[in-house]
């Protein structure tokens, strides 16, 4: 097997399992965000960002342990690098759900899960090749 089926087996093996990281997320993320919107009434960006950010974090526990087997010790740094990535997508996942929902009258739970998808493959190759470069 030459070094580039190796890579390419190695990356969509890192792919796949962020995937699932993000698909666990996605209960935390859609979860906190129908219970602030529906039950607390919060408003809908504001219930987003609270699902979205929590999403975030225990993500990246998973993804240090799991899916990049990170051993960088300074954890408080690589998490602000992974949160940073993840704030860049709350902007553009906020951004496509106002596009979607607001403007083009799409269904507000449609849209966040087109959303979802744009930023995950956003957030992968970000925390890919810069916050755990090294793992």
């Amino acid at each position: 097997m030459s070094g580039e089926n190796i890579f390419n087996i190695a990356f969509l093996t890192k792919f796949i399992k962020f995937a699932t990281v993000g698909f666990s997320g996605l209960f935390v993320d859609f979860g906190l965000t129908w219970l602030f919107k529906e039950r607390i009434h919060f408003p809908k960006f504001i219930a987003n960002a609270i699902g979205f950010s929590t999403a975030a974090t225990s993500n990246y526990f998973l993804n240090r342990i799991w899916t990049y087997k990170s051993t960088n010790p300074d954890v408080i740094l690589e998490y602000s690098e992974f949160f940073a990535i993840s704030l860049i997508g709350l902007a553009l996942n906020t951004f496509i759900i106002w596009l979607l929902n607001e403007k083009l009258k799409m269904n507000f739970y449609l849209a966040k899960a087109i959303a979802t998808v744009i930023v995950t493959i956003w957030n992968f190759g970000a925390n890919t090749f810069f916050t755990f470069k090294h793992s």
